[in-house]
């Protein structure tokens, strides 16, 4: 199984974000992360479905949502309908086994959980999602220093076979620890658009986890 990679637009520039999105593609990006945030579950606002419609008809990308909202059984849908390929909620936010049911009929779904927040919360979902989010940084903003303590839960989760998804704070040194922990889907936003070039970076952040597969014969 490929290890994917994709920038987090939360990072980018919205005054050229088809630019910034061109440049990723052609760094190699395998799909496209959007942060929403809705001023409640978390203390940022950023963007709702409007902003997914209007990136859906810049790229083929998939669009990997990451619902940081209260209540997301009231919104997820309208997510969906802006072209989201994957969808993401927060066990922390309410969640049902019935919720993520509905979901998946109609989209790849996972279930997200905070660094401090215990493996244990995800239990009564991991059978039922395609995939887990594991934070390695408080949810609400972008660019916040990596916390290395929630690997374990990827390690474990990992060791189960399931897909795990890591966001927060990765940039050229940390993702070896989150490759090694075992991560499928690997999430990073300020170390690509906010330290020079995006499709340098993107090809950088692509290269290391190709080295690593080759490393591990994959």
């Amino acid at each position: 199984m490929s290890i994917l990679f994709g920038p987090s637009l939360l990072s980018a520039d919205f005054s050229r974000l088809e630019e910034e999105i061109r440049q990723v593609e052609r760094g190699g990006a395998d799909f496209l992360h959007l942060d929403v945030m809705d001023g409640h579950f978390v203390p940022n606002i950023t963007f709702g479905p409007m902003i997914v419609e209007a990136i859906r008809k810049l790229t083929s990308l998939p669009l990997d949502v990451h619902l940081m909202i209260a209540q997301p059984d009231r919104y997820w849908m309208q997510f969906k309908a802006a072209g989201a390929d994957w969808i993401s909620l927060h066990v922390e936010a309410g969640v049902t086994p019935e919720l993520i049911s509905e979901m998946r009929r109609e989209v790849k779904t996972g279930i997200a959980i905070n660094p401090n927040t215990p493996l244990e919360a995800v239990e009564p979902y991991i059978e039922g999602v395609d995939f887990v989010l594991v934070m390695t940084v408080n949810p609400g903003f972008g660019g916040q220093r990596f916390i290395s303590t929630p690997l374990q839960k990827v390690k474990e989760l990992s060791q189960r076979g399931v897909k795990v998804e890591v966001d927060g704070g990765i940039n050229e040194e940390t993702i070896h620890h989150v490759l090694e922990a075992g991560a499928s889907l690997i999430v990073s936003g300020s170390s690509v658009f906010k330290r020079g070039n995006p499709y340098a970076r993107t090809v950088l952040l692509k290269s290391i986890i190709q080295e690593f597969e080759a490393s591990r014969g994959g």
